[in-house]
């Protein structure tokens, strides 16, 4: 009977692994994070075969101390990582800030992305109630990019009524470290500043923020599709694993993604 259910419990996660790992590819976001979805799958897979043959108990005793302690470690980080996450997702920020800067995502040739533009939007309605804030909007140019994400924010932003005045571009960046390090040209020291990003991203955000120097700092949170969530969130934790422990292993997953994934 337990056999029966674990079995059961295995097919379950493999087929919505591949399930969710193929709506993510179908996303379009220019990136391979996707596949990750996939080695999810395959884990279930081989766990499955185990089970149903029950060979859990033929594998060597070190071999299986050594899968469980990994698997403890795994578990323990990904609750502790995913609560820093959560306990920054509704970030509204402070009034009257000096700046706001607006991370950049991917721009399509209709415009912002539809996470580009959840950022964007809070983006307004913070300026709005605040009329003596400045926006610094970074982003450079990718690829599959018509412009820097800089101009197309810009000119999203002044479409929608912010005066042109009020926004600074940084074209350059390519990661969010990049954002912040080259968006701090811009801002005089002692600022107050908030960092407008999806809910997902933005613990590590302020993270890199502080850690570059940014004392007076505060986050602005967007929201995501809930679709994407589960994806993101896994991505989250994986960039901060990198950030911890820049090993190679880590940056190989993630160098087929940019700054987001898959909800852009």
């Amino acid at each position: 009977m337990r056999k029966g259910i674990l079995f059961g419990l295995c097919l379950i996660i493999v087929t919505l692994c591949i399930a969710y790992g193929i709506i993510i590819k179908a996303a379009g976001s220019g990136t391979g994070f996707y596949i990750i979805w996939f080695a999810i799958a395959g884990v279930f897979v081989g766990l499955g075969v185990i089970i149903y043959w029950q060979l859990w108990s033929r594998i060597p005793f070190g071999i299986r101390i050594a899968a469980a302690v990994l698997c403890g470690i795994f578990l323990l980080s990904f609750v502790i990582i995913e609560g820093c996450v959560v306990s920054h997702m509704h970030d509204k920020g402070e009034d009257g800030l000096d700046y706001i800067v607006v991370l950049g995502a991917q721009m399509r040739q209709n415009g912002p992305s539809v996470v580009l533009q959840y950022r964007l939007d809070e983006a307004i309605k913070y300026l709005n109630d605040n009329p003596d804030t400045i926006c610094i909007v970074s982003g450079g140019q990718g690829y599959n990019e018509p412009c820097t994400e800089a101009q197309g924010m810009a000119e999203y932003l002044e479409k929608k009524g912010v005066p042109k005045v009020r926004i600074l571009m940084e074209t350059e960046s390519t990661t969010t470290a990049q954002n912040i390090s080259n968006s701090m040209q811009y801002i005089r020291e002692g600022a107050t500043v908030g960092i407008v990003t999806n809910n997902f991203h933005m613990f590590r955000a302020l993270q890199i923020a502080k850690q570059q120097g940014l004392t007076q700092v505060c986050g602005i949170a967007a929201k995501s599709k809930a679709l994407y969530l589960p994806n993101n969130m896994l991505r989250e934790y994986l960039a901060e694993i990198k950030y911890l422990f820049p090993t190679k292993p880590i940056r190989v997953i993630l160098q087929t993604e940019s700054k987001d994934i898959h909800s852009k």
